[in-house]
């Protein structure tokens, strides 16, 4: 797939994470603008908007027939261009209006999966046109991802990200400031989800409404069970009991929950090896003593890190911020750096690296290679593009 140069995504003034569960905007400039569920609630009668973000995602489940609660998103790609265009644009409306730069939605930056095709590519660029940028930059998840892990990516050494999605998890092997090696494997906080509601019912015979699931692996999260893999103490869990259809209270073991996740892991696991496969001897040795590190919003649930340690037998650190990892890159690289901050690129690369990463600003990055730059013609924003002040819609 195409990718940008670091120079054209220096001209970048927005960034947008267009993730399965969550819509992310940076302003350059600002900051985090929007961090919102991507989900739109519409009335399938008029076709209007009834909510979009957090306030859509509590419909969820709750809505009479004529209320639809879709998400357009799925995997990282966009899968209704239309309603995810609707869906940023409400999201980031208002937003854009109170940061008072002319033209602000110019030139946007966006993430799009390791193997996403022409289409998904072009179905990502075509949401943010459809919202008023007139060129957009692509960036590969796990590219952006590591960056904004702090990963010494412009260094000729492996560094494996793991990007852990809703429904998927993309395994990539990153150096000299590209993929070496990738796969994606369907396998994301929903099947994970998935199997802790089918262990409740199958093993404590109680149904667990799926908005529920999310709140119980919070708590598991305050009784210490990432990536350290140590339990304590037990959790309550509210539900439905299976027989009698009347609510019920049972409590769990948190180490219940690691045999129960075990299974849909196989496939992450199997994608890990295949991946290392792929590597050259050298870089796999690399690998040996850095390890591996998990960002994404899936990355904080409970049992992943230590079981990935377990069975890999290398060492797993969860990023500082995961969640926020990918759109953490990509201001980085419209700053034109190759780390989070300033430091931690003369941290992660070296002084004569980084400096070299900031230099390259003049020419090709090694992230554009001889590919060609996915954009929007620089002529003609879309008609429904959004108004930002001192410029007319339209």
């Amino acid at each position: 797939m195409s990718c940008s140069s670091l120079e054209a995504l220096t001209r970048c003034s927005v960034a947008v994470d267009l993730g399965a569960a969550r819509t992310r905007v940076y302003a350059k400039g600002t900051g985090l603008i929007v961090d919102q569920p991507s989900v739109v609630a519409v009335n399938t009668s008029s076709g209007a908007l009834i909510a979009v973000g957090d306030a859509a995602e509590r419909m969820d489940g709750r809505t009479p027939q004529h209320i639809r609660v879709v998400r357009p998103v799925a995997g990282g790609t966009v899968r209704d261009i239309d309603m995810a265009r609707r869906m940023v644009r409400s999201l980031i409306g208002e937003r854009l209006r109170r940061v008072r730069r002319r033209r602000v939605m110019a030139h946007a930056a966006a993430t799009v999966p390791h193997d996403a095709d022409p289409l998904a590519c072009r179905a990502a660029v075509e949401t943010l046109t459809g919202v008023g940028a007139r060129r957009v930059e692509l960036v590969e998840a796990p590219i952006a991802a590591a960056i904004g892990a702090g990963l010494p990516v412009a260094q000729p050494e492996a560094a494996m990200v793991l990007v852990c999605g809703t429904t998927t998890t993309q395994v990539a092997v990153v150096s000299v400031g590209a993929i070496v090696a990738a796969g994606t494997v369907g396998l994301g906080g929903d099947t994970i989800h998935h199997a802790v509601v089918q262990y409740l019912r199958n093993r404590h015979e109680l149904l667990l409404p799926s908005q529920e699931v999310r709140p119980l692996h919070l708590a598991l999260l305050g009784s210490g069970g990432v990536g350290n893999g140590v339990y304590t103490g037990l959790i309550d869990v509210q539900g439905r009991d299976v027989v009698s259809g009347l609510a019920r209270t049972v409590t769990i073991d948190p180490e219940e929950v690691r045999s129960a996740i075990q299974t849909p892991l196989t496939g992450l696991l199997d994608t890990i090896r295949t991946v290392l496969l792929r590597c050259p001897p050298d870089l796999v040795a690399d690998l040996a003593d850095r390890g591996m590190v998990l960002t994404g919003g899936s990355a904080v649930l409970p049992g992943l890190a230590d079981q990935l340690r377990e069975h890999t037998g290398m060492g797993v650190r969860l990023a500082q911020e995961p969640e926020l990892a990918s759109v953490n890159g990509l201001a980085a690289l419209m700053a034109g750096r190759l780390a989070p901050n300033p430091a931690a690129e003369e941290e992660a690369q070296g002084p004569a690296t980084a400096g070299a990463a900031r230099d390259a600003l003049s020419g090709p990055h090694p992230l554009s290679g001889d590919r060609e730059v996915i954009g929007a013609p620089e002529s003609g924003a879309a008609a429904d593009a959004v108004p930002v002040p001192g410029q007319e819609a339209g």
